[in-house]
């Protein structure tokens, strides 16, 4: 399993100085960035303090989409809970969900909004989980560098190496490729994609294990053969 940090138009050079450093001090080497400032100016760099490897090799993008595009599972950060998602998850229980995936899942992107706004709507409604971190008080709120420092911690407890596979073997029996042909499956016996129970489906759909994945697998093998 991989993790890739994503952040989303940051504004802020020494906020992705500071991202970098947190996120190879807890042994993960992948960040991107969307429509970022000079991430490669000074003031980043003083931030990044010897993880300025970190920075050179982060991979830019214009769009969401073009960031997410080759990661089997996403989560979504934000403060505060809004109607695009029924489940809000702790941070806490990422590490557990995560592993319980076993090798269905090779890259994961862990997603950080702007530091003003967060995510939009249409951004966390494609993350398959939103996740968040309880507060004791409402304001002042946790700046961006001090979110990824919190998730780059607690995701560093997942042993990333023992669940390394290729990604062709991970494709045939993925869970992004079971949620694919689940969503085929509902789509065929009626359910319209603009309805609130299909995306709820999938919503639910996410936070399977492992051995939930493989058997729905085969169930959802069989009712395509039975319609093929």
């Amino acid at each position: 399993m991989k993790l890739v940090f994503v952040l989303v138009e940051p504004a802020t050079p020494e906020n992705v100085g500071a991202a970098a450093r947190a996120i190879k001090t807890m042994g993960i080497s992948s960040m991107r960035l969307i429509n970022p400032c000079d991430h490669l100016s000074d003031p980043a760099r003083w931030l990044a303090h010897a993880s300025n490897d970190i920075l050179e090799s982060a991979e830019v993008f214009k769009t969401f989409d073009d960031a997410i595009a080759d990661c089997d599972f996403i989560i979504g950060t934000t403060a505060r809970q809004r109607s695009v998602k029924e489940d809000y998850l702790s941070i806490k229980e990422m590490p557990a969900i995560l592993k319980a995936k076993g090798n269905t899942v090779y890259k994961v992107a862990v997603v950080f909004g702007r530091e003003d706004t967060g995510l939009r709507n249409e951004e966390l409604r494609l993350c398959d989980l939103v996740s968040t971190v309880p507060l004791k008080t409402t304001y002042p709120s946790l700046n961006l560098a001090q979110a990824i420092m919190l998730y780059a911690y607690e995701l560093s407890t997942i042993n990333l190496e023992t669940l390394q596979e290729t990604k062709k073997e991970v494709n045939t029996k993925s869970f992004n490729h079971l949620k694919k042909k689940t969503k085929n499956i509902l789509l065929e016996l009626g359910f319209k994609e603009e309805s609130a129970i299909l995306p709820r489906i999938i919503e639910r759909l996410n936070q399977l294990e492992e051995g939930d994945i493989h058997l729905l697998h085969s169930i959802s093998n069989k009712y395509i053969e039975k319609n093929s």
